[in-house]
C-alpha cells in the first residue's frame, strides 16, 4: 500500500501542470494575435482629415451636348464606345433605354449629358480634367462640394495626354488643391482618389501605387501611374492624392473586361499634367519634342547580340528622313541608353522623355553603336500634329512598295535579305502606322511570309491577300524577326 501511494504521489506533480501550461500557451497566442492586429491597424493611414481638407477643391463636371453638333453617338455616356461595348449586356440595355440617367439611347436625338470629375488649381478658376470628359461638349457645368454651380469654358485640350483645361466663369477666391511632385512617388505608397463614379458625388477610394512609368498603346507620351485605387466611369479627371494631401496624378483610365473596376487603374502624373496646363494656359496649345525614330524593345536575345549584359535601352529600328534624329547622326541599330542623363531602361521610357523636352533645345543621347558607347547631341524638333505627313515614315515612291489600310508599308525582299533571313520569299515591313498591324506587334524590319494562312511572296501577293481579308475578324500573320518565325494576331 505504502509503495502504491508513494508512486501516485510522485506522478501527481508531473500530470497537474499540463492543463495549466496549455492554457497559458493558448492565452499567449491570443495575446500575440491581438497585439499584432492592433499594430497593423495602427499602421493603416487615416484619410478623414485629408478628405476634409481637399474635398472643397474637387469638382463634379457635367456636360451637355447637342447631338446635331456631335459626331459621337456615345457622347452622352460617362464612357466611350470601347468601354460601352465592354459592359455586360443587361447594362448596355439599361444605358440604351429610356430609363438611362445619361440621356437615353446612344442613338437618341435628344441633348445628351455626361459626367466626370476635376479639380481647381488656381483661385481664379482654372480646372484640370480629362479630355474625354468634355470632348464635344456644348455646355460645361462645374459643381463644387458646397453645391455652388458655375458655367465653365474649355480653354484648351490635349488629346495625346487626354488632358483638358477649363476656366470657371467669374471665378474668384475659389478653393484650390495643393500640387505635389509625381516624380517623388514610390511603388507601394498609399494614395487616394476623390471623384464621382457613376454620378455618386465626392466618393473616396484608396489604394497603393502599383507601378510607375506605365506605357499604354493609346498614349505613348504619358508615363502613367498604375494604382489599385478603385476608379470607375465618372472618376475620370479627378485627382489622385498622396498622404500629404498633394495631388500627384489625374485619374484617367482603367483596365477592364467587365466595364467596371478590376484592380488596375492609371493616372496621368501631375508633373506632366502641369506642363500641359501651363502650355495651354499661356500658349493655347501643346508643343512636344520629337526625334523622328521608330523604336522597339530590347529583349534578351537582342541584348546578347548587341553586347549588352542585360536587356535595356531603346533600339532604333528606323530613322525618318529629314528628322532631327537624322540630322543629329542617329542610325538604325543604335540603342539609346540615356537621354539627357536619364537612364532608358525600356523603349517606352524614351517617348515621354523626348516629349517633355522643349522644342529647339539640344539633348544629349548616349547610344550603343557597334559595341561601344558614344554621345550624340540632337536638336529636338516639334512633334507633328495628327495628320501631318512628317509624323509618319516615308512610304516610298517606287513601284515595288505598297501601303494598305492595316497601317503597313512594305517593300520587296531581295535575294540577299531572303537568304540571310532563311526565307523563300516575303515582303519587308518598311513602316508601321497606327492600325491593326501596329496593335498586333508588327514592327519595321519584320518579314511577312503569310497572312490569314495564305502565302505572301511578293508585294503583289501581299496586296491581293490584304484586299481579300474578311471584315471584323481576327487573322493570323506569320512574320520572321531576327531569323525566328512567330505568329501574331491582327484584330479588326
Amino acid at each position: 500500500m505504502s509503495r502504491t501511494n508513494t508512486k501516485a504521489a510522485r506522478l501527481s506533480p508531473v500530470l497537474k501542470p499540463w492543463p495549466v501550461l496549455g492554457a497559458l500557451l493558448m492565452l499567449s497566442a491570443l495575446v500575440s494575435v491581438f497585439w499584432s492586429q492592433g499594430l497593423a491597424a495602427r499602421g493603416l493611414p487615416d484619410f478623414t482629415e485629408l478628405v476634409e481638407e481637399n474635398s472643397s477643391a474637387v469638382v463634379n463636371i457635367s456636360t451637355t451636348t447637342d447631338p446635331q453638333s456631335s459626331g459621337s453617338r456615345f457622347q452622352g455616356m460617362p464612357f466611350d464606345e470601347r468601354q460601352f461595348e465592354q459592359l455586360p449586356p443587361f447594362l448596355q440595355d439599361f444605358f440604351r433605354g429610356p430609363q438611362s440617367p445619361f440621356g437615353g439611347s446612344p442613338y437618341s436625338q435628344q441633348p445628351s449629358r455626361s459626367m466626370g470629375s476635376g479639380f481647381i488649381v488656381s483661385k481664379d478658376g482654372y480646372v484640370l480634367t480629362n479630355n474625354h470628359v468634355v470632348e464635344g461638349a456644348d455646355e460645361v457645368i462645374v459643381r463644387l462640394n458646397d453645391r455652388r454651380e458655375f458655367k465653365a469654358v474649355i480653354v484648351g485640350t490635349d488629346p495625346r495626354s487626354d488632358m483638358a483645361v477649363l476656366k470657371i466663369d467669374n471665378g474668384d477666391d475659389l478653393p484650390v488643391v495643393s500640387i505635389g511632385r509625381s516624380q517623388d512617388l514610390k511603388v507601394g505608397e498609399w494614395v487616394f482618389a476623390i471623384g464621382s463614379p457613376f454620378g455618386f458625388d465626392y466618393t473616396v477610394t484608396a489604394g497603393i501605387v502599383s507601378a510607375l512609368g506605365r506605357s499604354l498603346p493609346s498614349e505613348n507620351y504619358v508615363p502613367f501611374i498604375q494604382t489599385d485605387v478603385a476608379i470607375n466611369p465618372g472618376n475620370s479627371g479627378g485627382p489622385l492624392f498622396n498622404l500629404d494631401g498633394e495631388v500627384v496624378g489625374i485619374n484617367s483610365q482603367i483596365y477592364t473586361r467587365s466595364g467596371g473596376f478590376m484592380g488596375v487603374s492609371f493616372a496621368i502624373p501631375i508633373d506632366d499634367a502641369m506642363s500641359v496646363f501651363r502650355q495651354i494656359r499661356d500658349e493655347g496649345s501643346v508643343a512636344r519634342g520629337w526625334l523622328g525614330v521608330l523604336i522597339q524593345e530590347v529583349n534578351r536575345d537582342l541584348a546578347e547580340s548587341f553586347g549588352l549584359k542585360r536587356p535595356r535601352g531603346a533600339l532604333i529600328a528606323e530613322v525618318m528622313e529629314g528628322s532631327p534624329a537624322e540630322s543629329g547622326g542617329l542610325q538604325s541599330g543604335d540603342i539609346v541608353l540615356e537621354f539627357n542623363g536619364e537612364s532608358v531602361q525600356r523603349s517606352s521610357d524614351l517617348p515621354p522623355m523626348v516629349g517633355r523636352t522643349v522644342v529647339g533645345e539640344s539633348a544629349r543621347l548616349t547610344v550603343l553603336r557597334e559595341g561601344r558607347e558614344m554621345d550624340l547631341d540632337v536638336e529636338i524638333g516639334r512633334l507633328p500634329e495628327d495628320g501631318e505627313t512628317a509624323a509618319s515614315p516615308e512610304v516610298g515612291s517606287n513601284e515595288n512598295s505598297g501601303s494598305n489600310p492595316l497601317g503597313l508599308a512594305v517593300e520587296s525582299l531581295n535575294d540577299e535579305m531572303a537568304r540571310a533571313a532563311g526565307v523563300d520569299g516575303g515582303v519587308l515591313v518598311s513602316g508601321v502606322g497606327q492600325g491593326a498591324a501596329y496593335e498586333a506587334g508588327i514592327r519595321p524590319r519584320d518579314i511577312i511570309t503569310e497572312i490569314n494562312r495564305k502565302q505572301v511572296r511578293s508585294v503583289d501577293e501581299f496586296r491581293k491577300v490584304v484586299a481579300g481579308l474578311p471584315d471584323n475578324r481576327a487573322v493570323s500573320v506569320r512574320i520572321v524577326r531576327q531569323g525566328r518565325a512567330i505568329y501574331l494576331v491582327m484584330k479588326p
